[in-house]
């Protein structure tokens, strides 16, 4: 299945917005590759509608966050332009590699790996950008995480919480 994994990431990076920095570009191919691949997982599992509750309720957090903070220290960006707090692509890419690890290739850690690594290097993409500070960083994916790792039952009755790559 790593095989899989590894063609579907390389098509997102490829398919990625054009940008002058093809690091930056493979944060933007994996904000969106991560949770459409993990949205195709949850379809086949049945778990689609839990999914996507799941979904709105990160980027409601995400974007609730970015205006609430807006004007505040934590939310200046190095650019100096606000809305910074926290990092939507990094909240997303954490989202889609958290399901994907916990619910769709729980028990492969290579897996695992890969797609942690790549919503991490993701979210240090935001960063060698200039986008985003390390916190802000840093909570994006601890929201994308909590909710990408959360299963609300919706469709079943089991609620549970899968971190993947079980040790």
């Amino acid at each position: 299945m790593i095989d899989k994994l590894s063609a579907f990431l390389l098509v997102a990076s490829i398919a990625a917005p054009a940008s002058a920095d093809p690091f930056e570009s493979f944060g933007t191919a994996m904000k969106y590759g991560l949770p459409l691949a993990a949205a195709v997982c949850a379809e086949r599992d049945g778990r689609l509608e839990d999914f996507a509750v799941r979904g709105i309720l990160q980027a409601a957090v995400v974007w609730g966050m970015k205006e609430y903070f807006d004007g505040s220290p934590i939310s200046a960006r190095p650019s100096g332009e606000g809305k910074g707090f926290p990092s939507g692509h990094t909240a997303a890419a954490f989202f889609g590699a958290s399901d994907l690890a916990g619910k769709c290739f729980a028990d492969d850690r290579a897996a695992g790996a890969a797609l942690y690594g790549a919503a991490g290097a993701t979210g240090w993409s935001r960063v060698h950008a200039g986008e985003h500070t390390v916190p802000q960083v840093m909570t994006g994916a601890l929201i994308g995480f909590s909710f990408g790792a959360a299963s609300f039952g919706i469709g079943s009755e089991e609620v549970s919480f899968s971190v993947g790559m079980r040790f």
